[in-house]
């Protein structure tokens, strides 16, 4: 019975950490004000006709807060790089000098800075339903158990907790994204 138990407060927290790790990782993706590598993320470049993440034939940095630096390892991928990054549609406009591949990031307009953080808000609420649903479930769950009534309350307040732990980290983690994002 208390293995029981274990299962399935352990099998709860597993899933409300991977609400917040699914969050996350949705972020990186919101474009803040400043370049970051993160933003090129999702470009891929037909290398030898394989299409590969542009992470894994270049360099990607960032010289300045307005800049991208694409450092090929291959010149011969240039071209291949700046279709990636135009295919990829992510609204930068690639030069290249002949040694690497250079995006200028725009600044963000108040309207587009707005849209994003409303965005980062709308992926924050699906990661709270997301951990609502796994208190929902682990309730239904404890509802099954052969254990007194007072255990059960209390299995429950111990959910409730854990879930109010898990939201506030979401309230915490948007709410830095949102400050990130208004910064100009």
């Amino acid at each position: 019975m208390e293995d029981e138990i274990k299962f399935i407060i352990d099998e709860t927290k597993e899933a409300m950490d991977k609400a917040i790790t699914h969050l996350e990782k949705q972020l990186v993706n919101i474009r803040a004000g400043k370049a970051s590598p993160s933003m090129v993320g999702s470009v891929k470049v037909d290398y030898y006709g394989t299409p590969t993440p542009l992470s894994q034939v270049a360099n990607v940095s960032t010289p300045d807060g307005m800049t991208i630096s694409i450092q090929p390892w291959e010149k011969s991928l240039i071209p291949e790089i700046e279709r990636g990054i135009q295919m990829a549609n992510i609204g930068f406009n690639p030069m290249n000098n002949g040694e690497s591949v250079i995006i200028n990031v725009p600044p963000l307009t108040e309207e587009r800075r707005s849209d994003l953080a409303k965005q980062a808000k709308a992926e924050a609420e699906e990661a709270k339903i997301g951990v609502r649903n796994d208190r929902k479930n682990a309730n239904n769950e404890i509802k099954k158990l052969d254990v007194s009534e007072d255990m059960k309350a209390n299995l429950e307040i111990d959910v409730q907790k854990m879930t109010d732990t898990h939201i506030a980290k979401i309230d915490q983690i948007f709410e830095k994204k949102e400050k990130e994002i208004m910064t100009v």
